[in-house]
């Protein structure tokens, strides 16, 4: 099992600069959340579940242990996480 956490990008959140964390198992992305410092209650559940990071909190989940990927391979876990939950073949 593990967490990962895309490169950050401007979209405009009053927070600044952004970036999301998603992890192989719902229960391991919400224990890691909290352990560098969010609330549950943060969880973005719709479409591909994540919580949203800022630079600061980005860092934390780096020291923590997230493994950084570049978009590409962020994008091709949510699509092998998306075919587990769902029972498809995608290739990533």
């Amino acid at each position: 099992m593990a967490v990962y956490i895309d490169p950050l990008g401007n979209w405009g959140w009053k927070h600044g600069p952004s970036c999301r964390l998603i992890a192989d198992s719902i229960p391991e992305l919400i224990d890691f959340a909290v352990l560098i410092g969010l609330r549950a209650e943060w969880f973005q559940p719709r479409s591909s579940p994540h919580f949203d990071l800022t630079v600061q909190i980005r860092e934390r989940a780096l020291a923590a242990g997230a493994i950084e990927l570049s978009k590409r391979e962020f994008v091709g876990v949510i699509r092998r996480l998306r075919s587990e939950k769902f029972g498809l073949k995608v290739n990533a």
